[in-house]
């Protein structure tokens, strides 16, 4: 315990010099060139790949709401974790679900091999939810979704940090994106899931 208590407190404290760095840009050089954004017309079209290596094809969520979510396992905000699982269990029997997409973007919060995330993220904070392998989700190496994502939101739907929130309509489009410091179970977050479902 006080091993995973010195973590969260040395993270916290690096989140916080993280994010101011946000506020004025990243240091130059981390973000890299802008890429070409795919084209599509919602979230169905991009396939993400399960923690396991199998495919997450976002098609299999058509017609629900999601909440995808770049996470981390030695952040500050790591705690966030159980605010997502309560989430997702409240409003999963309504067509909602979270999508957790690990990343080691900001300052490496992230172990490497995808079974230790996927341990971790399981006997910690019990996570039933999809989780994906590990991803680059800010800069020139993000993947697909997040290229695309900016296209589609600016600057609100790419992550300036850990847990970082995209909330996806049951058209399969983006309604809105929501900072770190956005808790999971937050009223705006949980008014803006509820309208979504509608």
């Amino acid at each position: 315990m006080r091993r995973w208590g010195w973590i969260l407190g040395a993270g916290a404290a690096l989140c916080g010099v993280a994010l101011a760095w946000t506020t004025v840009g990243l240091p130059s050089g981390l973000a890299g060139p802008a890429q070409a954004a795919p084209k599509a017309s919602s979230v169905y079209e991009f396939t993400l790949t399960r923690i396991d290596g199998r495919p997450l094809p976002l098609a299999q969520f058509r017609g629900q709401v999601m909440l995808l979510v770049n996470t981390a396992s030695h952040c500050g905000f790591t705690p966030q974790y159980e605010g997502l699982q309560k989430l997702h269990d409240r409003y999963r029997a309504r067509g909602f679900t979270v999508i957790g997409i690990p990343s080691g973007d900001f300052m490496g919060q992230e172990f490497d091999d995808n079974r230790k995330i996927a341990e971790f993220c399981e006997t910690k904070f019990g996570i039933t939810f999809p989780l994906t392998e590990k991803s680059h989700v800010r800069g020139a190496k993000a993947i697909p979704f997040y290229q695309w994502a900016r296209t589609q939101l600016g600057p609100a739907a790419e992550p300036g940090w850990n847990f970082h929130k995209l909330l996806v309509g049951r058209d399969g489009r983006l309604i809105a994106g929501f900072g770190s410091r956005t808790e999971p179970e937050s009223a705006e977050l949980r008014a803006a899931i509820e309208k979504a479902l509608g």
